[in-house]
């Protein structure tokens, strides 16, 4: 398989149905940060971390390349996608996962700034692309059909990040950092 094709030195990129769009897309910003949110859980896979989050992070990749080839298909199309969708089950899963490493934690009573630890800060970072990806996706949505649980699977990834963000903060020892404001007079 060639790496280079050269059919995308004008500026112009195919969907999986072939049809050519304008690099700059809503559908190809959408499935293009997903690449580098997946590229950002890949770095955190590589970090020193429990072997419960890799294999998480491992299947959560795998899913991010099923919701990447859904964008890459247009929904008048969508049929010609031989792959399974996102299911109520893997929105379940971030869900479950949540409330098993929130019960670990410390009540979080003030925002939390991120940072304390590298692999901390990396998932951090991860946790705000994804929340870019989800703001590309529902742009998308306006004008072209997203299923919602492609919708929702992106926003509960986000907390999902946050709550193991919190985690690997605990596992690791770092101090997190309270958002405490200052009070005006």
């Amino acid at each position: 398989m060639k790496i280079y094709t050269r059919t995308g030195d004008k500026g112009k990129t195919a969907l999986f149905t072939g049809t050519r769009v304008p690099k700059h897309h809503s559908r190809i910003e959408s499935y293009g940060t997903l690449d580098e949110l997946n590229a950002y859980l890949g770095l955190i896979r590589d970090q020193a971390i429990a072997e419960v989050h890799k294999q998480n992070l491992i299947k959560i990749q795998h899913l991010l390349f099923t919701v990447g080839a859904i964008l890459a298909t247009e929904p008048k199309k969508d049929a010609k996608l031989k792959i399974p969708r996102i299911s109520l089950e893997e929105i379940t899963f971030l869900e479950k996962e949540m409330d098993r490493l929130n019960a670990e934690l410390p009540e979080m009573t003030h925002f939390i700034l991120p940072g304390g630890h590298t692999t901390v800060s990396y998932c951090h970072i991860a946790r705000t692309v994804c929340r870019r990806a989800e703001r590309q996706i529902s742009y998308l949505h306006q004008t072209e059909p997203v299923a919602d649980t492609v919708l929702a699977y992106v926003n509960r990834l986000s907390d999902y990040l946050f709550v193991l963000a919190r985690k690997l903060s605990s596992e690791l020892q770092a101090q997190e950092v309270k958002w405490i404001p200052e009070k005006l007079d």
